[in-house]
């Protein structure tokens, strides 16, 4: 098994666990250890300090998230980079091939949303929200609309922009957005995107700007129906 042996990504043999040539064994290999999909899909929207993946990942413990970057960067999944001064923090973030997992990620989440046992109101960080927006997406619905939107969630600040049938999520600010939704914890966001409950009914949620827009963005976004 010559092949195999010399099959290597930064230090990360391929047949470790499953003695297996499936590119879908090594993808398991990669990021199969429990939190390490997950911290890739953290770091979707750039680069994170160990203290926010901590934030977004509340189960995981500080030695465990050590162990889970420290393979993910052996493997060429992240790197780390300081940040120039004032800053001078250090932040972890994907490599190209490290972002280029999106798809899968997103296919996953597709696939796994079908299930009876998925369960939408549990917790959730707001990295996860964004990125079940990029997923959840019925680009049918968007015909004519164009508008910018601002997607407050805690501390964490995104932009939602919408035009010419695209979607586009991404971390940070925009001046005049159409529409703003500030929430304390993505799960209350998520509750009037996927539960399509009113944007009075959920607690701690506030909504500005033209809400027309914000109930026609609200309607892009809808779970797969459930097996069976």
């Amino acid at each position: 098994m010559k092949l195999q042996n010399e099959t290597k990504v930064r230090g990360t043999r391929h047949g470790k666990w499953y003695d297996d040539a499936c590119g879908t064994a090594f993808a398991l290999e990669l990021v199969g250890e429990r939190w390490s999909l997950l911290i890739v899909r953290e770091l979707m929207f750039g680069g994170r300090r160990f203290t926010d993946l901590r934030a977004g990942l509340p189960g995981i413990s500080a030695k465990v998230l050590s162990e889970r970057l420290e393979g993910l960067e052996q493997a060429g999944v992240i790197r780390r980079r300081q940040l120039p001064p004032p800053a001078g923090s250090q932040v972890y973030e994907l490599t190209p091939w490290g972002y280029a997992a999106e798809d899968a990620i997103q296919v996953l989440g597709r696939w796994a949303a079908c299930s009876p046992d998925h369960d939408p109101t549990l917790p959730l960080s707001a990295a996860s929200l964004m990125m079940s927006l990029r997923t959840m997406v019925d680009r049918s619905r968007i015909g004519d609309l164009r508008a910018t939107g601002a997607l407050h969630v805690g501390q964490d600040r995104f932009v939602a922009a919408v035009a010419d049938g695209a979607l586009r999520v991404e971390r940070g600010e925009v001046e005049a957005p159409d529409f703003t939704f500030s929430a304390p914890v993505a799960s209350a966001l998520a509750g009037v995107i996927y539960g399509k409950l009113p944007f009075e009914d959920v607690a701690g949620l506030s909504v500005a700007g033209d809400l027309e827009k914000a109930a026609r963005f609200v309607d892009l976004f809808h779970l797969p129906a459930k097996l069976g």
